[in-house]
């Protein structure tokens, strides 16, 4: 409960008894004024201080009963409600499309050891334009008690808690692009696995999400693997399974980047190419 900038808190009440002697119930909770008594009586003045101590300061004036109650400042900015991810507009014909300062949604696909969250990273640094970089992996491990981890199999609790970070990601990725800012995520999609496939992205950004897949060859996912540790670091024989299934976006339609002799600015400037591409002529998937 708050009270008013200078009123003295009601005493705590004794068992069975009313409120404490000098409490007035009217200073607090105003009600009604009684006939002839009017607005805004006149303060009385302090008692003088005891002989050798300096007065007090002044205090601020009485406000008066009619003037208006100071509204509070909280910072709190009104924003757009995150909505479905609409394809982007295409410039006119002569036109090239810049994707560098377009407000874009972006789903980078690609197996583990691809380089995807690195050169999501870059990317989104080097735009010049607002970017948000939302990586799947990070929100599933959000959960810290309880996490279900694929590498110990994919069952009914780690695909639940997939689907949940990857419905997660999407109402992020909408609501940044409500406020004029792009996003980039990235996520081992598998496209003979409908469950976590391409349709609960395109179901949770929209229809404008643009995808693209980073495929590198067998040996260089292998390396970068090696580096990792933790439970991001995979067997030997699960990044080439891995791998071997993400062979199976080629003929798929979307655009395919390879990456085995690229570094990352220079994925990056492919990754721009081929967002410029699909701006003029987004992929149907």
């Amino acid at each position: 409960m708050q009270h008013a900038v200078g009123s003295p808190l009601p005493p705590p009440h004794q068992p069975g008894h009313g409120p404490a002697t000098g409490w007035s119930p009217a200073a607090h909770h105003p009600g009604p004024q009684h006939a002839g008594a009017h607005q805004g009586s006149v303060p009385v003045p302090p008692p003088p201080p005891a002989p050798g101590y300096p007065a007090p300061p002044p205090g601020p004036g009485p406000v008066p009963a009619s003037a208006p109650p100071t509204p509070e400042t909280t910072g709190h900015v009104p924003l757009p409600p995150g909505g479905p991810v609409a394809m982007p507009m295409a410039p006119p014909a002569a036109q090239v499309p810049d994707p560098a300062g377009t407000t874009l949604a972006v789903l980078l696909i690609g197996p583990a050891g691809a380089g995807k969250t690195s050169v999501a990273k870059y990317w989104a640094d080097h735009r010049r334009v607002p970017t948000a970089h939302i990586s799947l992996d990070d929100v599933r491990e959000w959960v810290r008690s309880g996490f279900a981890d694929p590498q110990s199999g994919w069952n009914d609790n780690s695909e639940a808690q997939y689907r949940l970070a990857r419905r997660t990601c999407g109402f992020a990725a909408r609501n940044f692009l409500a406020n004029g800012i792009s996003c980039i995520l990235d996520d081992a999609v598998f496209p003979d696995r409908p469950v976590v496939g391409l349709g609960g992205w395109k179901r949770h950004v929209g229809p404008g999400l643009l995808p693209v897949v980073l495929l590198p060859g067998l040996e260089i996912v292998l390396e970068r693997n090696a580096e990792r540790s933790g439970n991001r670091r995979l067997t030997d024989d699960e990044v080439a399974r891995i791998h071997g299934r993400m062979a199976g976006w080629y003929g798929s339609g979307l655009p395919i980047i390879d990456n085995s002799q690229l570094d990352i600015p220079q994925t990056a400037q492919v990754l721009n190419d081929v967002l410029s591409r699909s701006i003029a002529s987004p992929p149907q998937w």
